[in-house]
């Protein structure tokens, strides 16, 4: 009866916070295009992505009535704004009417809808001087691009030719890294678990290992392209679903090597138990953990 009770209340544990996560999902985290900019000058400027589409979002082409200017900039910044919708890209991208001073922070950062298909475009009001790259893409839910601008000599600049060239730059070692922490805790964890039900035969604790190795590795790596595609809140949603079905998995699996290398019999409603338990707390802990500090779990 106990276990009935403790399998129900799990299990709308769960589904709770299934539905909890889908519901708000819209208030979540957004795609984001972050732009970093490599010897750039304390030149004034400014700096925008030109869209393959004419919006994205809440930002859309100046259309004659739909004016707006990012108040957040804190300064008349109307004819900048008006120089950006003057602007004629070669290849028809649109100004969204979004824009950012960069030349203090040698940063631009997109992360509300930015456009999927995109062109950087810098300007220099000093010298009424536009630089502009080449064609780019959003390659993850949160896309970095670094541009090296040393070399680039904002005065000689005469037409509308791609100069800034941008690469990617996501952080791929903190991505393992994240992801070896991440399957490391969890066998710790469940190995303690596993000596609190007094598995303690070497080769017990060993199938324990292996199990947990096998499907914490396809988890995870499953995960990191979640999060990598995805972001943050799939990378949530998506958590319960799968470990959801890594609890089946080792259920299953108990079920069927413990009594094969145990030297005392193990009931399948004990190693049950076990699966259930363990794959809740490091459930538990790892949702914790993405919520805290989401770019490690």
């Amino acid at each position: 009866m106990k276990k009935r009770v403790f399998t129900i209340i799990t299990s709308l544990v769960l589904a709770m916070s299934l539905f909890q996560f889908t519901t708000y999902a819209d208030i979540g985290p957004k795609p984001s295009v972050n732009i970093t900019f490599e010897n750039m000058s304390d030149e004034i400027c400014y700096g925008t992505l030109l869209s393959i589409e004419d919006s994205t979002g809440p930002a859309s082409a100046f259309n004659g009535d739909n004016k707006v200017i990012l108040s957040e900039l804190g300064e008349d910044v109307e004819n900048i704004w008006k120089a950006f919708v003057e602007y004629k890209d070669t290849d028809n991208f649109y100004f969204l009417q979004w824009f950012w001073k960069c030349s203090d922070t040698k940063e631009l950062h997109w992360t509300y809808y930015p456009p999927q298909t995109f062109k950087i475009l810098l300007y220099y009001p000093k010298s009424n001087t536009f630089i502009v790259s080449d064609i780019y893409e959003q390659y993850a839910f949160d896309s970095y691009y670094k541009v090296e601008m040393d070399g680039i000599d904002i005065q000689s600049v005469t037409s509308s030719k791609p100069l800034i060239v941008a690469e990617k730059d996501y952080d791929y070692s903190a991505e393992l890294f994240s992801l070896i922490c991440r399957i490391i805790l969890t066998i710790l964890l469940e190995i303690i678990i596993a000596l609190l039900f007094k598995f303690r035969e070497r080769k017990l604790l060993l199938s324990i290992v292996y199990i947990n190795i096998a499907t914490q590795i396809l988890l995870n790596a499953a995960l990191n392209i979640i999060n990598y595609k995805m972001g943050s809140m799939g990378f949530i949603v998506f958590y319960i679903l799968l470990e959801i079905a890594v609890f089946i998995i080792e259920t299953i699996l108990y079920a069927i090597v413990f009594n094969k290398v145990s030297k005392e019999p193990i009931s399948k409603g004990k190693s049950t138990l076990y699966a259930l338990i363990a794959n809740a707390c490091s459930f538990s802990l790892g949702l914790k953990l993405a919520m805290i500090i989401p770019g490690i779990f």
